[in-house]
């Protein structure tokens, strides 16, 4: 790779990755905004809601909406995509891994990639433009190191 491109990758890196956990928070915090309030077509496309306390389904949706909005705006981020990888390692196996192997095949796409989605933000952390880091400094949104460049071939 050429050293203005490592260079610039480099720079970018932290940016994107915010962007990456906005967008990804966003998503997850709308998924569970449709179950618990009916909107955006409701739960699971009916346009209801989830009924209030019914397990695990009511839960669930309480995790997405707050697991959601805190990975967005950045705040307890770790924490917070940790727990809502849990959640939907936990849609994966107990919803969909028992009618088919693949996620393609029983539905369960949107599970394993929000899962492996929130696991990446809960190491990598928030990136540039978070609460955690304007609240916190870089105690708490520490970045993971930069990779380090290629030699140059001279």
């Amino acid at each position: 790779m050429s050293a203005q491109l490592t260079s610039f990758t480099q720079r970018s890196t932290p940016h994107v990755l915010a962007l990456f956990r906005v967008v990804i928070g966003l998503l997850f915090a709308c998924h569970g905004a449709s179950s618990l309030f009916g909107v955006l077509g409701g739960a699971m496309g009916t346009g209801a809601s989830v009924p209030t306390g019914a397990w695990p389904g009511w839960y669930a949706a309480v995790i997405q909406l707050a697991g959601g909005i805190l990975v967005m705006v950045g705040l307890s981020t770790r924490a917070a995509a940790f727990v809502s990888s849990g959640s939907m390692a936990y849609a994966y196996f107990s919803v969909h891994q028992g009618t088919a192997l693949w996620p393609i095949q029983n539905g369960g796409e949107a599970s394993a990639l929000f899962c492996w989605a929130f696991l990446l933000i809960a190491f990598i952390g928030p990136g540039a433009w978070s609460l955690d880091r304007l609240f916190f400094g870089d105690r708490r949104a520490e970045q993971a190191p930069a990779a380090e460049p290629e030699p140059s071939a001279v």
